[in-house]
């Protein structure tokens, strides 16, 4: 059985709008290699629209010399939207309705981890239906005061930390598991 693995970078105060505008100063060949084993680990994106729509337009268009691009570019990623009327990035599709019982079935099937970047709206409704196995956080020393947070007002959730790892940039690597 595949798992549902969040993977998201964060602000101290779970701030993880527009992480393009914060992280870069803290990045490191640690944070790298992280980001490379744990897409190694995985072969499907579960993505929400807006999200889906960034990646779309940038990774077609990079090249690596690790493999990233060629990796994410490749494999399967399912986009949740009511909207989206094309899914035109490499092996994408859209799943409209059933979003649970969609998501239930790419558990069942063999595989390597379902990994979902960014997309809010979508981690909080997974949230509700207990639909995400791992929560792997990135949560870089910076306090925004404002900005699209993790989880929303309301939202609650028992996690259990099955693993820390503290970076020399000063981010570190939580991750957690539903209790």
């Amino acid at each position: 059985m595949r798992k549902v693995v969040v993977s998201q970078f964060v602000t101290l105060d779970g701030v993880m709008e527009a992480p393009h505008e914060w992280s870069f100063p803290y990045w490191s060949d640690e944070i790298a290699k992280f980001k490379l084993e744990e897409l190694m680990g995985s072969d499907a994106l579960l993505l929400g629209r807006i999200t889906y729509q960034g990646f779309a337009d940038a990774w077609p268009s990079r090249t690596d010399e690790e493999g990233f691009a060629d990796r994410i570019n490749s494999f399967p990623k399912y986009v949740v939207s009511t909207t989206l009327r094309e899914a035109s990035w490499n092996n994408s599709s859209v799943i409209r309705r059933n979003v649970t019982g969609e998501i239930a079935l790419l558990k069942q099937q063999d595989g390597q981890d379902i990994l979902i970047n960014g997309s809010c709206q979508l981690v909080n409704s997974l949230v509700n239906d207990n639909l995400i196995d791992e929560y792997r956080l990135l949560v870089y020393p910076i306090v925004l005061g404002k900005g699209l947070k993790l989880f929303k007002d309301g939202v609650k959730t028992n996690l259990k930390l099955v693993e820390s790892t503290p970076y020399l940039s000063g981010v570190v690597r939580l991750i957690y598991q539903p209790a």
